[in-house]
């Protein structure tokens, strides 16, 4: 029989993707752990309520069915507790951080549409009094956010798929909007919790796991599974590394970045000169400053990254953490 803390531990660690897509999926997890479906369902309410996840269900791959952007603003360190609590009322903003910087609060918004996120943004600037500075995502190498708990956030030697160019986004029916709505909230934890889903929107369970499937299989889901926060987990050091890498190389870079260990995730984003010269973003998470330090001094030795200028943007305050919402 399997204790509690390796109950824990499996839920947390095996079910982060490839979670079983299935009219009563916490009954095949389960299974495969040879406990009871009651055991799997009250394990991961405990998990909630610790803080040690944040739901089970869908990672939604950036602009495939909105838009989104990273931003930060440059705040003057007396206003910034003040600065950021009133970007975090925005329920466009979702990911909201100190870090170490002149441009010191960085977030992530993210809308149904362009418009929307637009006029989050612009409010958000008029609110705070400051330039913002907009850096959409322009190319994804890597993104996953997945945390091994038994070793290194990220896989020596890992496959990453090929680079696909940013598509359009998707447009939704009504029917999927509600799912799309319904989702963001994970899902219940209950026996058929696609049932419960179906319900709330109006269809039968069928066509919710059926939709499902095919945004995994097209790419506009990204993972879907058990959403961990890791902070609570020990990850409690993440820097920001960015570098300055000319054009002609900075996909080339970006992919062996991506397959580096110790990325979580990896993409290219706009310079905005001459206030922010860096089109090449990647993050490095580690249970301590130092480890995260030694990550990125080996992998810029590693990958011959000497030449190109670059900053590290460790994260000081978690202002808000949540998922994205696109509806």
């Amino acid at each position: 029989m399997i204790d509690t803390c390796a109950l824990d531990f499996r839920l947390l660690n095996d079910f982060q993707r490839d979670f079983p897509l299935c009219p009563a999926p916490f009954a095949e997890l389960a299974s495969r752990l040879g406990v009871a479906e009651a055991k799997v369902l009250q394990g991961l309410e405990a998990l909630r309520r610790e803080g040690k996840v944040a739901r089970v269900g869908a990672v939604f791959a950036p602009k495939r069915i909105g838009a989104s952007t990273l931003a930060a603003l440059a705040v003057p360190p007396q206003q910034l507790s003040a600065v950021a609590e009133a970007v975090n009322r925005f329920p466009e903003v979702n990911h909201n951080y100190e870090r170490e910087h002149r441009y010191n609060l960085w977030f992530v918004v993210t809308a149904g549409s362009e418009g929307r996120l637009q006029a989050a943004l612009g409010a958000i600037e008029q609110l705070a009094g400051q330039p913002l500075l907009r850096l959409p995502m322009l190319q994804e190498y890597h993104i996953d956010l997945g945390f091994a708990l038994g070793g290194n956030s990220g896989a020596a030697g890992r496959s990453v798929p090929p680079r696909q160019p940013l598509v359009p986004p998707q447009a939704l029916d009504e029917r999927e909007r509600r799912l799309v709505s319904a989702l963001q909230e994970g899902l219940p934890l209950f026996i058929r919790p696609f049932s419960v889903l179906a319900s709330r929107i109006g269809c039968d369970e069928g066509e919710v796991l059926e939709r499902i499937r095919r945004w995994c299989a097209d790419g506009i889901i990204k993972r879907f599974g058990v959403i961990v926060r890791h902070h609570e987990l020990g990850y409690t050091a993440n820097a920001m590394l960015v570098h300055d890498v000319p054009d002609d190389e900075v996909d080339e870079v970006g992919e062996r970045l991506a397959r580096a260990e110790g990325v979580n995730l990896c993409y290219r984003r706009p310079r905005v000169l001459p206030q922010w010269p860096y089109n090449l973003f990647c993050m490095i998470h580690g249970q301590a400053r130092s480890e995260v330090t030694a990550t990125i001094a080996n992998l810029r030795q590693r990958l011959g990254l000497g030449n190109y200028a670059h900053e590290i943007l460790f994260s000081l305050t978690r202002f808000k953490q949540s998922g994205a919402r696109y509806a």
